[in-house]
């Protein structure tokens, strides 16, 4: 510390490490050349950047707004800055100013860094029921503290204090560090994904040639990644968390479920049903006994179409307005000549209507 009678600043220390959400605390103790000055009307600041009129003083910095506290008790002044944020990470220095026209600005100041802690996977392997993980904790204060405290699902502390730790993960676990003497203040959990929620956009009815997109999400840290398959175990193309159908066709049509997985583990969404609507396709006509059709048999007409919703089919003969029947099958007893000619099927559903003929000859 420097004479009674000099000026000056010296900083308790010049370098500190805190934790993210926590508290730190920066002192100095400072001396003036006293000239009859008293104490109580120096002007003391404590400032990290400079502006047109001089150092901002911290108090009025709407950075800072509401966390930071002045202790001062001459000669000594501490800095509080409460609820760290990362951007806290600065260069920080003590200036005072007598009435008189003396002042001082300490060099060269205190710098502290505020770190976030992170969890980092540095390797995995899935067993039968579990994970096999090695963590470590990553923090940016160096020297590097030796201590950490390892934590398992947010109360369970680990006898592990090494930056690096060997666990069993299941499916249901987190696991966070802290740095010894900081445990309020841990970092992020990893742990495996949660069970995937699936949708489907959009949520009503799906008409052929509309876009559909099915989306996939999971808790999960490491982030996870997304596999789709349709319930025939075939693994559609896209690898993202949304499968999207610009065009979408009846053969699409079918459930599917989402994988999603990190290093850490898996989980299978519930399956989604895609229903595709569409008019009908051409009908298929059939006649019944096939081949001649003798007089005074009994014929059956029969008629099929793939239809979104299922079609409602009416028979009609030519060069007659009025339908003959409605139904899939027309059946006809006691054939006669005058049964001759074509007849015509119409497959009609919400989505449209489709017709194909067949042409009946009855023979003596």
């Amino acid at each position: 510390v420097q004479g009674q009678h000099a000026w000056g600043v010296v900083y308790t220390q010049t370098q500190i490490c805190a934790v993210k959400g926590s508290a730190v605390d920066i002192s100095c103790t400072y001396s003036y050349q006293s000239r009859g000055d008293d104490p109580e009307d120096l002007q003391t600041l404590w400032f990290s950047k400079g502006g047109e009129g001089g150092p901002v003083d911290l108090v009025t910095d709407p950075d800072y707004s509401g966390r930071v506290l002045y202790l001062c008790d001459p000669p000594v002044c501490t800095l509080r800055i409460t609820d760290l944020r990362e951007s806290d990470s600065a260069q920080y220095k003590f200036s005072f100013r007598t009435k008189r026209g003396g002042s001082s600005t300490g060099p060269p100041g205190v710098t502290l860094s505020v770190t976030a802690l992170q969890v980092q996977l540095m390797k995995s392997e899935y067993k039968q029921n579990y994970t096999r993980a090695e963590l470590k904790c990553q923090s940016s204060c160096q020297p590097d503290h030796q201590s950490y405290i390892w934590i398992k699902n947010g109360w369970e502390h680990l006898r592990e204090t090494s930056s690096s730790v060997s666990v069993s993960v299941y499916s249901a676990d987190r696991y966070s560090c802290a740095l010894k003497g900081y445990e309020e203040f841990p970092s992020i959990s990893v742990y495996a994904p949660q069970l995937p929620s699936a949708s489907v956009s959009p949520s009503g009815e799906i008409v052929e040639g509309s876009s559909v997109t099915l989306t996939c999400s999971s808790d999960a840290n490491p982030a996870a990644d997304y596999t789709w398959y349709k319930e025939d175990g075939q693994k559609m193309s896209s690898n993202e968390s949304q499968l999207m159908f610009s065009s979408i066709q009846s053969s699409d049509s079918g459930r599917f479920i989402c994988k999603a997985e990190n290093q850490l583990g898996w989980k299978w969404s519930e399956y989604k049903h895609i229903d595709v609507k569409h008019a009908p396709q051409l009908p298929s006509v059939s006649v019944s006994p096939s081949g001649e059709i003798v007089e005074g048999s009994s014929v059956t007409l029969t008629c099929n179409s793939d239809a979104n919703p299922a079609a409602n089919y009416t028979w009609y003969k030519e060069d007659e307005e009025s339908p003959k029947v409605s139904g899939q099958n027309f059946i006809i007893t006691d054939v006669r000549p005058e049964h001759s000619g074509n007849y015509s099927c119409e497959a009609q559903n919400t989505r449209g209507s489709q017709i194909s003929t067949v042409h009946l000859v009855v023979v003596r």
